[in-house]
């Protein structure tokens, strides 16, 4: 959300700035709304004024014990004026907020510019794919030839896009989990969470979610809560309406929480795995940190998420989005790609953003200096990483001509010193 005076006094300008990211903002409703409510803003700060004079020359008249009922009349239909038009204020400012809820962020000058994801940059590469010396075969099929993954029972007990771990396939999980809650606790300073799954309206909102992707979300409409679609909406929201000590800053939390998504306009695509399914698991990465060094933070977040997949020995690369697939929320974001052998191209397995002011002054999440006026502080997240597609990816690397997996290294403690899965683990 962006701050009132920019949509009123600097709301062409803001416009201008997000181009065809703003496309689908009612701007003219907007415009209507922001004039109206300088309009009202003007007429009630002069009539205060002329209240101050009023009461500064009653003041003096009753020192000079002179009569001033007739001034402390006009006073009175003055202030009933304010009333009225402090009233008229709040009714307009109401659909402003509602409207301005729709504004994407501004996107950070170091974005690279384009229209779609064709046009992201690629900043560095790390690891190597695989040479295998026969034809790779894709994770589904090799979850469903092993035995740890069921993909037919998942959808008798709840539709398409959902999947059942079986014996390694639940456990390869659950190890992954681990394995990356550890390395972020123990090695990059992050508190563990664990938050609800449901949220409320005022949640979803804080984070960018609602109103613009509601109907991406999972909603229990009898109770309002949602289903949370990334762990960064209930973290995040731990702090929405306080005011923070800049001394608490920079704080860094990690949780580990199934996350649920509609995937509304995906049909046709990745129906098959899990790539694209509606409940998986994921380790987030949530930042608070005082606005002067969020770059810098985002910097070792994406790094944090980077060191599993290096430890992993999964091949990946780093792309900065460019402003045409830039997530509404973010200022700045860079993707992780992992390598599928199967597919022979690189596919998402961590988001890392910055977020600058944008979710904390919709959430109303602030922090102050001793002898400072509070300020809106710098949120950022990151995915460390979607397990789903980190089991993709180990799967699909890993493979070995007759069928099996070899466990990565780092793994193997955590699975209590196994150093395949094979058939016979069904």
């Amino acid at each position: 959300m962006h701050n009132p005076r920019l949509l009123s006094d600097q709301l062409d300008s803001l416009r201008a700035q997000l181009g065809a990211r703003g496309n689908d903002v009612p701007w003219d409703t907007i415009q209507s709304l922001a004039e109206k409510r300088r309009a009202l803003i003007h007429q009630v700060e002069d009539l205060r004024h002329q209240l101050k004079q009023g009461s500064e020359q009653i003041a003096v008249l009753k020192r000079n014990k002179q009569p001033a009922d007739e001034p402390m009349a006009a006073l009175r239909q003055i202030r009933e004026h304010i009333q009225a038009l402090e009233l008229e204020l709040r009714a307009v400012e109401e659909p402003l907020n509602a409207q301005a809820l729709s504004i994407p962020n501004l996107p950070h000058q170091s974005v690279p510019t384009g229209t779609s994801e064709g046009e992201n940059q690629e900043i560095r590469r790390w690891g190597d794919p695989p040479t295998l010396d026969f034809t790779p075969r894709s994770h589904f099929d090799l979850g469903e030839s092993l035995g740890i993954l069921d993909f037919p029972r998942a959808t008798k007990i709840a539709g398409a896009r959902f999947s059942v771990g079986i014996g390694m396939g639940a456990h390869l999980e659950r190890a992954l989990a681990n394995f990356m809650l550890d390395l972020h606790v123990q090695e990059h300073g992050y508190t563990e969470v664990l938050p609800p799954v449901l949220v409320n309206r005022a949640s979803m909102t804080g984070t960018g979610q609602l109103p613009k992707f509601e109907d991406d979300a999972f909603h229990l409409s009898a109770e309002d809560f949602f289903l949370i679609p990334t762990a960064e909406v209930p973290v995040t929201n731990l702090y929405r309406d306080e005011i923070l000590d800049t001394k608490q800053l920079p704080i860094r939390y990690v949780a580990h929480t199934p996350c649920f998504r509609r995937e509304a306009g995906s049909y046709g695509k990745d129906t098959q795995g899990l790539i694209r399914v509606h409940q998986f698991q994921k380790v987030e990465l949530v930042n608070f940190v005082h606005p002067d060094h969020s770059y810098d933070e985002l910097e070792k977040l994406t790094q944090a998420a980077e060191t599993i997949l290096q430890k992993l020995k999964l091949p990946y690369r780093v792309m900065a989005l460019c402003t045409g697939d830039l997530g509404f929320s973010a200022a700045k974001t860079y993707d992780l790609e992992v390598w599928i052998p199967s597919q022979q191209r690189y596919r998402e397995i961590s988001s890392c953003s910055n977020f600058e002011g944008f979710q904390a002054r919709r959430a109303n999440i602030k922090f102050r200096s001793k002898g400072e006026k509070p300020q809106f502080l710098h949120t950022l997240n990151g995915s460390g990483l979607a397990i789903g597609r980190t089991v993709v990816a180990i799967l699909e690397n890993y493979q070995q001509a007759d069928g099996s997996v070899t466990i990565p290294e780092v793994l193997q403690p955590y699975l209590h010193g196994a150093v395949s899965i094979e058939s016979s683990n069904e």
